[in-house]
This record gives C-alpha cells, sequence and structure tokens, in this order.
C-alpha cells in the first residue's frame, strides 16, 4: 500500500476532497450511480478474494485504501498514487486488497466514450508519453495533479444540479484528454485509431456480444474484420488475455448466471437460452468456471442476497 509520505503534497488535498465527495454519497458497501452519466462510486470495507466481472472500456480512481484485477494470471494493483484504466470489454477478477470499516476502500469509476477519443487524436497536437509496449488493453497509470483536478471539479458538479447537465461533459472531455497525454495514452490510441489492430479487435468484441448465442467460426470473423486468422488469433488474445472462443464461452456463461439468478430460469433453459445444446456440457462448463455446479451457485447467492 503506498504511505501517504510517499503522495505528492500537492495531490494530497485532492485526494482528500474525493474521498470528502464519495464517502456521503457511499455509505454502506457497494457500487452507486451518480447523477452524472458514466461516474459510479464503490465502497468496500474488507478485503475480499477476486470476483468475476465484465470491465467496460473505463478509468478507476481509488480514493482511500488498494485494489487489484486480475486478467489472464497477470495482476494490476492500483491505489490512491495510480489509476486503473481499460480499452476494451474485459472480463476480468477484481479483488479488494486493503479496507476495513473505518478506512474503507472508496472511489470512482468513470465510463470511457471512444468516440471522444478519436476525436481528440484527429484534432491533433496531443504531446505525451507514447510506450508501443502495450501488453493487454488494461493499465495502470501514475495519478497526477494534472488529472486529479478535472475530476475534483466532476464531483463538485454534484453538488450543481443545474449545471451538471452542461459542464460535465466538458470536464469529461478533459478527463479524455488528460488521459490521451498520460503514459498510458497508447492504450486509448491502439483502440481509436481505425486503421489499428485495437480498434478491429473492439468491433470483434461488439459483435461477440451481440451474438454470443450464437454458433461462429473463428476464420469467418477475421475475414469479416479483414484479418487472417492467425493475426486474429494473435491480437485478442493479446489485448483480452483470451482466446474469441474463450470470450464467447464467457459471455454465455455469466448471462446464464444472470438469466438463472434474475429471471428464475432453470438450468436446462438456461443453458439452450445462451447457446448450448447440451445441458450436462453446460453443467460442466459452468463448474469448472464459477467452482460449483450451477444450482449449487444459484442458491448460494441467493443465501447472500438475504444475510
Amino acid at each position: 500500500m503506498t504511505s501517504q509520505e510517499s503522495i505528492p503534497k500537492q495531490n494530497e488535498v485532492l485526494i482528500e476532497g474525493m474521498v470528502s465527495a464519495i464517502t456521503p454519497r457511499a455509505t454502506a458497501p457497494g457500487d452507486f450511480e451518480t447523477a452524472i452519466p458514466g461516474l459510479t462510486f464503490f465502497r468496500r470495507e474488507s478485503p475480499a478474494a477476486p470476483v468475476v466481472c465484465m470491465v467496460e472500456p473505463s478509468v478507476v480512481f481509488v480514493a482511500q485504501g488498494v485494489k487489484q484485477l486480475w486478467l489472464g494470471g497477470q495482476s494490476y494493483r492500483y491505489d490512491n498514487s495510480s489509476f486503473l484504466i481499460t480499452s476494451l470489454d474485459l472480463p476480468a477478477d477484481s479483488e479488494v486488497v486493503t479496507a476495513s470499516p473505518e478506512r474503507p476502500c472508496v472511489g470512482l469509476t468513470l465510463k470511457l466514450d471512444l468516440k471522444i477519443v478519436a476525436e481528440l487524436i484527429a484534432h491533433g497536437s496531443l504531446p505525451g508519453r507514447l510506450s508501443r509496449s502495450v501488453g493487454t488493453s488494461v493499465g495502470i497509470g501514475e495519478t497526477t495533479a494534472a488529472m486529479l483536478r478535472p475530476v475534483s471539479r466532476l464531483l463538485d458538479l454534484l453538488d450543481e444540479v443545474e449545471a451538471a447537465p452542461v459542464l460535465a461533459p466538458l470536464i469529461q472531455r478533459e478527463i479524455h484528454y488528460r488521459l490521451l497525454t498520460s503514459d498510458q495514452a497508447f492504450k486509448l490510441r491502439q483502440i481509436a485509431s481505425v486503421d489499428g489492430q485495437g480498434y478491429r479487435i473492439a468491433k470483434a468484441i461488439d459483435w461477440l456480444k451481440l451474438n454470443y448465442a450464437q454458433p461462429f467460426r473463428v476464420e469467418e470473423l477475421a475475414a469479416r474484420l479483414q484479418m487472417s486468422t492467425p493475426n486474429f488469433h494473435q491480437h485478442f488474445r493479446k489485448l483480452t488475455a483470451m482466446s474469441p472462443l474463450q470470450y464467447q464461452k464467457w459471455l454465455r456463461l455469466n448471462e446464464a448466471r444472470r438469466l438463472m439468478m434474475n429471471e428464475h430460469l432453470d438450468v436446462s433453459r438456461a443453458a439452450f437460452k445462451v447457446g448450448y445444446e447440451s445441458t450436462s456440457q453446460f453443467s460442466r462448463e459452468y463448474s469448472r468456471f464459477f467452482g460449483v455446479p450451477p444450482k449449487r451457485d444459484i442458491a448460494a447467492l441467493r443465501l447472500e442476497l438475504k444475510t
């Protein structure tokens, strides 16, 4: 965990302001939407093992505590000296490392608008430190005062109901600009560049999210993106830490879990709804992925909600 002494003095007041803005609006463990579209708060009061989640293109700031994201066996740890950025929709595992009731882990998530990213890139004149050693589409960047100032102004707008709809988009645009001048800029550039491989992988993910229940051939999807099959495989795995078929399986299993939990479908109906032809195959893959069979998993989740 980063000690307070290691945080630049100019950042301390801004970080303390974030804590003061978030804690009254996130009074219990959970995630909380705000009046500003795309901005959510989170609060955790104890360390927690990794939980499976779908991470959208977003930037996450921890104001207090420590979190960690796991993707493809690689960990991305962040606290109030760093931010997490993701440029694709990614299945990952989110872990709370440091939190307590006295000092809860609190922070915010801001969804990224890749159209704004593309517009800012097209406008040109973007300075910044670009690194081409991108790896996956997840990164940890250094939290600077230049980044924190617009975030602080965005939080201030929560107390200005009439001004927020007008000013929030302008401040969000500035935050996008700051990200494009940060040490994580290339992760956004690779996705927003129309002639880049990252852009094509983003389009593949959009297609899979819409058609996850349908069988597909990787060769045909690669051809749709004007990529060779080996090249498509290589870049998809590089950016998402999984193959296209594994990504489809993740989408299917999590949608099936949602259907059983929220819409009370039984195992067979949920399996067929998401594209499985065999209930036994679905149950095997579900057990491998979530660690327990579907019925037991849903029963445990419902019990948690009651306690």
